[in-house]
């Protein structure tokens, strides 16, 4: 028996990086796969890759600051596939610039996705979880979360604010049956990183005791666990998967 069979999936922002590996490594553990981007093309290639590994997979196009396309995509998969057990809230983007730099806008569309977007991914399965009294919610947050980091006022508030969501949710929730965690990547090779210049890499790598970037396979796996029942008595806990970086 798998890891995570039967259990149904919605993983968001699963088009590329970590959220792919995460819906590919969930298609090798035998869970059903709702794959959710803001891009068809992106949506349909991931699907047929967890199709290809002999999962069932949907997909939907859902762009998660946008609270009726949210309901509506989760509506439609409680309908056609009976539950949701698993929420792994994945999508995130950066927008970068030192606090006298940044504008606005910038700020206000990292907090719409990477705040706003999983208050709603949550709110929308929380009380189908509760009401059957299981469910786990999976939040990524960030190490920059933690720490803090240059340049990231708008990526650091978010991803602080994640960790408030995951410790509130899982008191909250976790009278009930539902489990809350977050995950706190460090330096991951994901086209989030295609525009940092070979230099800067370098002394990101050189930061890190393991002298590497993570792969988006080696978050994948943490959030496999989490999932699964073999992490069934850990609740509100934030799991730093960083090559030991903060040491």
């Amino acid at each position: 028996m798998k890891r995570l069979d039967g259990k149904v999936s919605l993983i968001t922002g699963a088009a590329q990086g970590i959220g792919l590996a995460t819906a590919l490594k969930f298609a090798q553990e035998g869970a059903t796969v709702v794959v959710c981007d803001v891009k068809q093309a992106g949506v349909d290639a991931a699907v047929a890759q967890c199709q290809a590994l002999g999962a069932q997979a949907l997909g939907f196009v859902m762009d998660v600051t946008q609270r009726p396309m949210v309901d509506a995509v989760v509506a439609q998969v409680l309908e056609r596939l009976g539950r949701i057990d698993v929420l792994v809230n994945n999508a995130g983007i950066t927008q970068d610039a030192r606090l006298q730099k940044m504008t606005l806008e910038q700020f206000d569309r990292v907090i719409d996705v990477n705040l706003r977007g999983v208050f709603h991914c949550a709110q929308a399965v929380a009380d189908h979880m509760t009401s059957r009294g299981s469910g786990v919610i999976l939040n990524a947050s960030s190490v920059v979360g933690i720490y803090g980091n240059f340049g990231q006022t708008n990526y650091a508030a978010s991803k602080f604010g994640v960790i408030g969501f995951t410790k509130t949710w899982s008191r909250e929730l976790g009278p009930k049956g539902v489990r809350v965690n977050a995950v706190a990547p460090g330096f991951i090779t994901t086209p989030i990183l295609s525009t940092i210049p070979d230099k800067v890499i370098a002394e990101m790598e050189h930061r890190v005791p393991l002298r590497r970037l993570g792969r988006p396979e080696e978050i994948a796996n943490v959030y496999a666990f989490l999932a699964s029942d073999e992490a069934s008595y850990v609740n509100g806990a934030v799991i730093e998967v960083s090559g030991g970086m903060s040491v």
